[in-house]
């Protein structure tokens, strides 16, 4: 058997492109290569540009290559007998079998495989398939990307690779995935049956190398057995003997013995201290740490020395699940590396982040696949998944694009948990990952994990005392978040599918099927029980479907009046829509929507009580544990659609007067985009209930919490007001580790035009795309443009992309190349001359160190709109207290946005660039001191549009010593 590694480089994607290269390895059995091919190919059209600017090839280098013909006359007998083989083997194989068909050729119709499927499945914790990037993480030579012979080749190495990562999986794991993929998927099934035959002739099962259960091989044994790595004895014992001065010097000296080049930074060395002293003095702690502290081991070090001097637990809580992977990955072992006694850290997500095995397993015995193709592959990820992962955290897993649907019903959750009675019960990844927060030293978990601990009455994190917060200015948000409600269209249309998508389909009619096969004197009348539901699952269709029509009709009507432009949405913009609803002037089809909402609540009971009842007593008298596992599932499904039916009779009633309720929809999925929101207007006092007045100690951290040196926003919004007066906490802004004023210079075009409306007007977006096209020359791309509006990103894209294609600089715009930020991050890396145009997460998150990032550009300060319900509420909460809510609330919000997007051009201390701010008002208007005050110290100047090259050239420019720009 060969195996010939196909690619090519083509003039597009186009049924019209021409193939321009050609590369080809053949490989034996034993996946040694035993020929090469390629050429350049004459194409009959022109080579666009920006395939010039991708892949190298040049008019003149085509221009006396042979014509297609001549080269499919090698090719031909090259694939004759053998698999085709490529990364991404549609668009190859494709594009292979038009040309062969257009010069009087047969079709290729021989088995195929796909590297990317082989990679998705084998190596299921990539966070890339993008063939680049991955022959870099393999180690795999790799010199010109986009060029087919060298790109044949690594693919070759790479399908080599996949062939003894399949070589050496167990076969209990090879075995399931010959079951899952079958000859249904390509030729993969065929493709991995050969290895799991193979490997059942010649090797036995290994026993010591993972744990087996039910027919699954894994790397997770019994949970039941963790223990802390020390003893109480030992803890005291080791622990008693270190002052934090000591403790402190010998993490130093074993950090650098670790990390070559590692030095102190003072304001790191300061944080140590005032987290140390919170800690040690029961006090609250406000610390604004900026980029390049190292705040991470800032608060863990001392953290772990309290925790175990004192016995204490303490708990760390990030806003993103990409911190607190960092801390797992990065950081926790780093420390357990230079410690000088043992701890135990343990990460806690939300339980919908961990494998469900029970369900896991019942999906892949039934073959329970509702887009077959792309399940079964997400299934046989998982399953190789199980033999390398510890935590059964989804955060691990690379899914494809039906794998998040997968997920959800594999995930994890209370209402269908079995507890002790699930034979999973010892290998369970949810409660591995209890036991492990009950027995750590630190928790490292998030907000929301916070908050739903709270609303589950403190039943899910271990108690404590001391809480450290990252990423502290979002902990407001949040708050508000899971303190009030939110409620989608498919907040009941998932679960009413799940249970009954029609008289033939759902778990209810699998269910009803299965009871017909047991003999319990019950049975029939269950049945019948169940049959009497079921019309019930249409009526309720069809009123739902009403009710939220008549929602996405108020919200059209109300003529986006209250448009939502948040900056963390692409709102604001055509076609979305925001209505904010007040008690006592509710809209006159409110009626309408009450009515409709008690046909819908009187459906919903209909349903909920029987099913109950049934799920009660077959619980009660039926031993199949298939069943029991199916109906624990139903019965969670049901009081999902209980808390549903809740919660929209509070937003329907709308009559909390501390609470803001509204709609938000979009014009293009109408009536399924209506959201409904009922959050808090203020949360400080249940902050100030639920932690700072209940806890020891909490150290609250961030890059952004003060605006102009003052932290009294802040400690407004978080409930900390007059804390401080009383004793009870400390607010401290560290000096920042880099020289800003030799690092970063700030430009403000002083006669750039004001901008108008909110998604800006012909005139300045005329001058922006000129101005930009302008610097993304000067700069040779490396440059991130911030926009507050995805309206205007998306008007700037395509005359951005047509003037600087010519300069071989490639535009990538969040939302139209990808709405993946990693993607389009990675993607804007690789690429060096590269501008990227990003609203939203762009602003905060984003980490781009070096010389790929040069020029940071804010198009508009990041205000939220006035009119956002929640804004509006905020402001007439101020306006009763007689406040400015411009000043105490639009200023500081937009502030620490505009610090979160400054720091992104300088990462670490080598870094040195640009911020172009386009919005004049920083020098124009009174508050625009606040914005620019609040910025770590760079040198800042103004000047004509027509002179910001020529100075980006000068500052950019390497300087002699002692010389001054």
């Amino acid at each position: 058997m060969n195996y010939a590694v196909l690619d090519l480089e083509t003039t597009g994607h186009g049924a019209g492109d021409d193939i321009i290269q050609v590369g080809l390895v053949l490989m034996d059995e034993d996946m040694k290569v035993v020929r090469t091919y390629s050429s350049f190919v004459k194409p009959t059209i022109p080579i666009p540009a920006f395939i010039t600017g991708l892949t190298g090839i040049e008019e003149a280098m085509v221009a006396d290559a042979p014509e297609l013909e001549e080269v499919l006359l090698e090719v031909v007998p090259l694939l004759s007998d053998a698999v085709l083989v490529a990364h991404n083997v549609s668009f190859d194989a494709g594009f292979l079998n038009a040309a062969l068909d257009r010069s009087g050729y047969v079709a290729f119709d021989g088995r195929r495989l796909d590297t990317i499927d082989l990679l998705r499945i084998l190596y299921p914790t990539l966070t890339t398939y993008q063939l680049g990037a991955v022959t870099e993480l393999f180690g795999i030579e790799h010199d010109q990307h986009h060029r087919a012979d060298s790109d044949a080749m690594a693919t070759a190495e790479l399908f080599a690779a996949c062939c003894r990562k399949l070589e050496g999986l167990p076969l209990l794991t090879l075995q399931r995935l010959a079951q899952l993929l079958g000859d249904e998927i390509d030729d993969l099934g065929w493709f991995v049956s050969r290895f799991a035959t193979r490997k059942e002739m010649t090797s036995a099962i290994d026993m010591d190398a993972f744990a087996y259960f039910r027919q699954f091989a894994m790397k997770a044994g019994d949970w039941t057995e963790e223990q802390h790595p020390r003893s109480d004895e030992e803890a005291a014992a080791s622990a008693a003997g270190w002052t934090f001065p000591a403790f402190l010097e010998h993490l130093k000296q074993g950090i650098a013995a670790v990390i070559p080049g590692y030095e102190e930074r003072e304001p790191q060395n300061m944080m140590f201290r005032e987290v140390i002293d919170a800690l040690e003095e029961e006090r609250h702690l406000l610390i604004e740490a900026g980029t390049g502290t190292g705040k991470s081991l800032g608060y863990l070090i001392p953290a772990l020395y309290y925790g175990v001097q004192h016995n204490k637990k303490i708990v760390v809580s990030t806003h993103t699940i990409n911190l607190q992977e960092q801390l797992r990955s990065r950081d926790l072992p780093l420390l357990l590396a230079v410690m000088p006694y043992p701890f135990k850290a343990a990460v806690f997500k939300g339980r919908g982040n961990y494998l469900c095995l029970r369900k896991f397993e019942g999906k892949v015995n039934m073959r329970d696949f509702g887009a077959p193709a792309e399940d079964r592959i997400t299934a046989s990820q998982m399953v190789v998944w199980l033999s390398e992962t510890e935590h059964g955290d989804q955060e691990e897993l690379n899914f494809g694009n039906r794998g998040a649907d997968f997920w959800s019903a594999v995930a994890s959750d209370a209402d269908s948990c079995l507890n002790r009675s699930c034979p999973w019960f010892k290998r369970c990844y949810y409660h591995r990952a209890k036991q492990e927060a009950n027995i750590a030293d630190v928790v490292i978990t998030n907000h929301s994990m916070l908050f739903t601990d709270i609303r589950a009455d403190h039943r899910l994190l271990p108690g404590y005392e001391h809480l450290i917060l990252d990423e502290a200015h979002h902990l407001e948000d949040v708050a508000g978040k899971h303190l009030g409600t939110q409620l989608s269209y498919y907040g009941i249309q998932q679960p009413v599918f799940r249970l009954c998508k029609d008289a033939r389909n759902g778990q209810l009619i699998v269910l009803n099927s299965r009871l017909a096969h047991e003999n319990v004197e019950q049975t029939q009348k269950w049945r019948e029980e169940i049959d009497e539901v079921v019309p019930v699952f249409g009526e309720l269709r069809d009123e739902w479907d009403r009710l939220f029509e008549l929602l996405y009709a108020l919200a059209s009507a109300s003529g986006g009046g209250g448009r939502s432009g948040a900056a963390d949405s692409p709102g604001g913009e055509a076609g979305q829509y925001v209505l904010r609803l007040r008690g006592g002037k509710l809209p006159e089809l409110w009626k309408e929507a009450q009515l409709i909402e008690e046909a819908v609540h009187g459906y919903l009971t209909q349903i909920i009580r029987p099913l109950d009842k049934v799920f009660a007593a077959i619980k009660e008298d039926i031993d199949d544990p298939a069943i029991a596992a199916l109906v624990t599932d139903l019965s969670g499904t049901v009081k999902d659609l209980a808390r549903a039916r809740d919660d929209l009779r509070q937003f329907i009633k709308a009559d909390k007067t501390d609470t803001v309720y509204w709609l938000e929809a979009n014009a293009n999925s109408r009536a399924k985009s209506v959201q409904l929101y009922a959050v808090p207007a203020d949360v400080s006092s249940q902050l100030r209930t639920y932690f700072f007045d209940t806890k020891r100690s909490v150290v609250l951290t961030s890059a952004t919490l003060s605006v102009q040196k003052s932290f009294q926003y802040a400690c407004e919004q978080l409930g900390l007001a007059g804390e401080e007066e009383a004793g009870r906490l400390k607010t401290v802004q560290l000096p920042s580790p880099f020289n800003y004023r030799e690092q970063a210079l700030v430009i403000i075009p002083r006669n750039f035009p004001v901008l108008k409306g909110a998604s800006g007007d012909p005139m300045f977006m005329e001058k922006l795309v000129a101005s930009l096209t302008e610097t993304a020359i000067g700069t040779h791309g490396r440059m991130l443009v911030l926009f507050t509006s995805y309206k205007m990103l998306k008007q700037a894209y395509e005359p951005l992309k047509e003037a600087l294609s010519e300069h071989g600089i490639q535009v990538l715009g969040q939302g139209i190349d990808s709405s993946n930020r990693s993607k389009l991050t990675r993607r804007f890396q690789q690429q060096a001359a590269s501008i990227l145009l990003g609203t939203s997460s762009f602003w905060e998150g984003v980490d781009i160190p070096g010389d790929a990032l040069t020029c940071l550009a804010i198009v508009r300060l990041p205000f939220q709109p006035p009119n956002h319900p929640l804004v509006e509420a905020k402001s007439e909460l101020l306006q009763e207290q007689n406040q400015n809510p411009f000043m105490k609330l639009s200023i500081p919000q937009a502030v620490i946005r505009f610090k979160q997007g400054f720091g992104r051009l300088v990462r670490t201390a080598k870094d040195r660039g640009i911020v172009l701010i386009y919005d004049t008002r920083v020098i124009d208007t009174y508050y625009g001191k606040y914005f620019l005050y609040s910025l770590p110290g760079p040198k800042i100047e103004t000047m004509h549009v027509d002179q910001i090259v020529p100075r980006m050239h000068e500052w950019l420019t390497p300087r002699e010593e002692g010389v001054e720009t």
